[in-house]
């Protein structure tokens, strides 16, 4: 059985490798809409619906007064005051890495403390409006890196499986927010859902988190309906980001397989499969007439829950 401390840390540092690759999907999805011509953005405070969805407006308001592209992206990127900025996130993955390095194969150490090196020597001025997008390509490169690394030479054993719960309970949360900014937050004014600066919205949402061909493959909806996006996104067991795939791989192929290894079934077992089971019984009519953000809202309260009930199960410091 893992010292609660290696498994804390195990879990952190997948997590915020997700975190830091969900992070510049999230940058992306501001940046994609800002180039849009203005009939087809959301309103003047896209910047500040991106703060909001990471949670980040506290931290971005001690140091700034306007949501400017530039301010924004410097505080979710390079901010070492901000905690979920992409540099800190990476930082504190490689440190997670290298308290475990006994449990880490040599792959896995490499592609963090590789992406760390390089990414330690980036400036803002490096970050031109222009160099954005490769930034932000790369990040998600390097974090994939660490992704390969980890399931191609891990053992399967409860090591590799803390990390998948930290990548998996992360993911969740992402997809949960990005879908929640961008219907409960980036709606234009004036404009409902099916519009045509909607559709153009959905599409660029699904592009943010790689999602784009596959929902095109499983829907052949060249006109991205918001019933049909929200179903991919949330309902969908083959889309690796929806909501019901991360939770069907958290409770039947992570803590289930912690769960045999410790034999011992504790609340957070209970949480996730409970979880699992509301998103496998949902239904599209059901959570749109109850509210999306509502739904989103509960489901985020839920992971984060889980979490809690993870740390105090496994004695996380």
């Amino acid at each position: 059985m893992l010292l609660g401390r290696t498994a804390a840390s195990l879990f952190w540092m997948a997590r915020y490798m997700e975190r830091a690759e969900n992070m510049a999907r999230l940058i992306e999805v501001s940046y994609r809409i800002s180039l849009m011509p203005k009939p087809f953005r959301a309103h003047q405070d896209d910047w500040s619906s991106t703060l909001k969805s990471a949670h980040c407006e506290t931290t971005f308001a001690e140091k700034y007064d306007v949501a400017s592209q530039a301010n924004v992206i410097q505080h979710l990127v390079l901010d070492r005051e901000n905690p979920s900025s992409i540099r800190c996130c990476m930082e504190t993955a490689r440190n997670n890495g290298r308290a475990v390095r006994t449990a880490l194969s040599r792959d896995v150490w490499e592609s963090l403390n590789a992406t760390w090196n390089e990414l330690a020597t980036l400036r803002v001025n490096q970050l031109s409006s222009d160099k954005l997008p490769g930034f932000l390509d790369w990040i998600k490169q390097r974090s994939m890196l660490f992704r390969g690394a980890m399931l191609g030479t891990a053992l399967r054993q409860d090591s590799f499986h803390f990390c998948q719960a930290g990548a998996f309970v992360e993911r969740a949360d992402n997809t949960a927010r990005i879908l929640d900014v961008k219907y409960h937050i980036l709606l234009p004014r004036g404009s409902g859902p099916g519009s045509s600066i909607d559709r153009q919205q959905w599409a660029s949402l699904l592009r943010s988190v790689s999602a784009h061909r596959a929902y095109r493959w499983a829907y052949r909806d060249a006109s991205y309906q918001p019933w049909n996006v929200a179903q991919f996104l949330i309902l969908n067991p083959a889309m690796p980001r929806s909501l019901l795939y991360c939770y069907d791989w958290i409770s039947n192929k992570t803590l289930a397989e912690i769960e045999r290894e410790y034999d011992e079934t504790l609340p957070c077992h209970e949480t996730a499969c409970e979880t699992t089971w509301l998103l496998k019984n949902a239904n599209m009519e059901k959570i749109f007439q109850d509210g999306l953000h509502e739904f989103l809202s509960d489901f985020i309260a839920r992971n984060n829950r889980l979490t809690s009930e993870i740390a105090s199960a496994y004695n996380f410091p």
